[in-house]
């Protein structure tokens, strides 16, 4: 089995049919990771895909493999490509990497203007991300709209995330924006993440540090700092 197995597409009103489905592996896919997400009902992933805001995947027997939607924040100034999940079994096949690239098309085509982002602990979407141009950014960069931060509260981090202020958290924040270009160094961050799995460990390390028991206030003890610093991580 391999990624031309698949079809990956812009979900319909019909696929309507898989909502309960996917948002219960949406929700077991969190808890074994330890994390969590912005809960979601089946009527809201159905109207997703009624709107066309959604990419979902099949095999080609027909069985449901993969999903990611669009949301939209700050009056459509950012936009999030949210709840991307793989049936688990069809993992490690590419398939997450080929939805992820779909929905970012889409949400090019429907919002050129707007500023892609998105807060992961996951090594491979930071890859995805850096690969599509996404770059790492201060919490401060990202939409400021109160309904995206409420999605944090299923969060098991929630906790951390509200003592910072929202300034920082357990996650990652990556950022495209359509009116800049990729700088290759960030590309190189992850490529090095990726090849090097005790340098990732190390990365995170020093981010839990840095989040839990920052050294100081200022801008040289902070997360963005760090950030900025990191790039430099693997020369």
């Amino acid at each position: 089995m391999n990624i031309n197995d698949f079809i990956v597409q812009v979900a319909l009103p019909e696929h309507r049919v898989f909502a309960e489905e996917i948002c219960e592996e949406m929700a077991e896919s969190a808890k074994a990771r330890g994390t969590g997400i912005a809960k979601r009902s089946p009527e809201y992933v159905a109207g997703k895909m009624t709107e066309g805001k959604s990419v979902i995947a099949f095999h080609k027997d027909g069985s449901w493999a993969g999903f990611c939607y669009i949301e939209t924040w700050s009056h459509g100034q950012f936009v999030a490509n949210s709840g991307l999940v793989v049936s688990p079994k069809y993992r490690k096949m590419g398939l997450a990497h080929t939805i992820k690239y779909k929905i970012f098309e889409l949400s090019r085509q429907k919002y050129p203007k707007a500023k892609i982002f998105g807060l992961t602990t996951g090594l491979a979407v930071m890859k995805i991300n850096s690969d599509l141009g996404y770059e790492p950014v201060t919490y401060s960069e990202l939409s400021q709209d109160e309904e995206f931060w409420k999605g944090c509260q299923s969060c098991v981090n929630f906790e951390i995330l509200k003592s910072k202020d929202r300034k920082n958290c357990m996650c990652t924040a990556m950022l495209y924006d359509p009116a800049t270009q990729k700088h290759d160094v960030a590309k190189k961050f992850a490529e090095e993440l990726e090849r090097k799995p005790k340098l990732y460990e190390r990365f995170m390390r020093i981010k839990q540090r840095l989040v839990l028991k920052p050294k100081s206030s200022d801008d040289k003890g902070s997360l963005k700092s760090f950030l900025h610093q990191s790039v430099l991580f693997f020369k």
